[in-house]
């Protein structure tokens, strides 16, 4: 199992976009990576690993875990520090005006 050694979020703050945040991660304190989208499905949350546009227009993955306890390994870790993110951030002004 790898070791996550630091995860850093970037929140998204478009209330018509399902992708809630931009997320990376530093592995073993020696190699980081970028561009993970927290992205809201029908299902609920999800992360999407970077990714490149190939000449047909699909999307493939430029890194990417090889096995689902590894996969579920990172998305439960990058959701945690997601949710602490979350509670940082500042309220809304509507938010503040009825907290009043």
């Amino acid at each position: 199992m790898i070791d996550i050694s630091d995860i850093r979020i970037r929140m998204i703050d478009k209330d018509d976009s399902n992708l809630k945040a931009v997320a990376s991660f530093i592995i073993d304190n020696c190699f980081v990576v970028h561009d993970i989208k927290i992205i809201e499905g029908n299902q609920g949350l999800f992360i999407s690993m970077p990714s490149r546009k190939t000449p047909n227009g699909t999307f493939k993955d430029v890194v990417h875990p090889l096995d689902s306890e590894t996969r579920q390994k990172m998305s439960e870790l990058i959701f945690a520090e997601y949710e602490k993110a979350k509670l940082e951030q500042p309220a809304a002004p509507a938010e503040e005006a009825a907290a009043e």
